[in-house]
């Protein structure tokens, strides 16, 4: 029977299965790509790996996302996570939008959103006893930090942004800077040291600040408002993490433990405008200590209209909410069938099964 999950392993993820097998304990970081409703594909998962699994083995660990990852990871920091993730992901799939909609509709509705997965409760995710969650974000420069609002700016600034990356990722750099929403806890944040050519700037997450910080992470350029008087942090204007790190290429090497990362993707493109571009895909040592954890094709074969949910959903059932909604809830029941494949996985790891990056 063809497993429903595809497993990759960096080289020193690999000679430490080898010599120890998967133990929670050895885990260290999860990182959560942005990617929108493809994120439900990792309920199951999350659930397991938050609820039971990680629990077995407390620690200090790195909890690290983009747009809808920072809100799973969010909801993984929480006193019941479990309850948080089935929470996050019945909302998310429940969303409804009219057929002529705007920015300012779309930050309303995921700001309604994200109160009800936060649910008053935020305190939680900041004091967790092992968890130290990251949220990143991008900040404009350039002619992207004075937009002031006007579509048209924007969308000239996001154009010349994107004509500079398909020159190179390291001209993206003139128009945004990351923004590491962090735990207040973790001062030495193990991304300070430089790793790329993105200036940083790292801010100590608070009540105050968590919100906003989530809702600029998921802030999807010309979808959602961008989000600005984010307490705590530098002025301008912040959007989605996910522009600068799509499928969060990070420096996980630094780490001597291992990275165990849920992905609805078999590969890591580093930013949202490298996705038409094979050859930006991550494939350097940054990658040796992570166990990268993925649908497999045939599992995504099986799942309503043979795709994973994505933001095309939209547009594809447009006013008929309740099919789309019961579709993405059915995703969602499926993943559940990941979760017991690593379940399984993780107590007797075939190395064979996995592959390289």
């Amino acid at each position: 029977m063809t497993s429903p999950i595809t497993i990759r392993l960096g080289r020193r993820a690999r000679e430490r299965i080898a010599a120890d097998g998967l133990r929670p304990e050895d885990v260290a970081i999860i990182p959560a790509a942005a990617g929108g409703p493809k994120g439900l594909i990792l309920n199951g998962i999350d659930c397991w790996l938050f609820g039971s699994w990680l629990p077995q083995a407390p620690r200090q660990r790195a909890l690290v996302g983009a747009s809808i990852g920072a809100w799973r990871m969010a909801a993984a920091a929480f006193h019941d996570p479990v309850a948080a993730q089935r929470r996050l992901a019945r909302l998310y799939a429940a969303q409804r939008y009219p057929a002529k909609v705007d920015a300012a509709y779309v930050s309303r509705t995921c700001r309604a959103l994200l109160d009800e997965v936060l649910d008053g409760r935020g305190a939680e995710v900041l004091s967790h006893p092992g968890h130290r969650l990251a949220v990143l974000t991008v900040r404009g420069t350039g002619p992207l930090a004075a937009t002031g609002g006007v579509r048209w700016r924007e969308m000239a600034g996001f154009l010349r942004a994107a004509a500079s990356n398909a020159l190179s990722r390291n001209r993206l750099a003139a128009s945004m800077e990351r923004v590491v929403f962090h735990d207040g806890r973790d001062e030495a944040h193990w991304l300070r040291q430089p790793f790329d050519a993105f200036a940083g700037h790292f801010v100590g997450l608070s009540d105050a600040n968590l919100r906003d910080a989530l809702l600029a992470s998921g802030s999807i350029p010309l979808v959602l408002q961008a989000v600005s008087g984010i307490a705590g942090a530098p002025d301008g204007n912040y959007w989605d993490g996910g522009l600068i790190d799509y499928h969060l290429h990070l420096p996980y090497q630094r780490d001597p433990g291992l990275v165990l990362y849920p992905h609805f993707a078999d590969h890591i493109v580093p930013g949202w405008l490298d996705k038409s571009m094979p050859w930006r895909r991550a494939r350097d040592a940054a990658l040796d200590n992570v166990i990268l954890v993925s649908p497999s094709p045939d599992f995504v074969a099986s799942l309503p209209n043979g795709k994973l949910p994505d933001r095309r959903d939209f547009k594809f059932y447009g006013q008929d909410h309740a099919a789309r909604t019961r579709d993405w809830s059915r995703a969602i029941a499926e993943s559940e069938r990941m979760a017991e494949a690593l379940a399984r996985w993780s107590e007797r790891p075939d190395l064979r099964q996995a592959l390289a990056f």
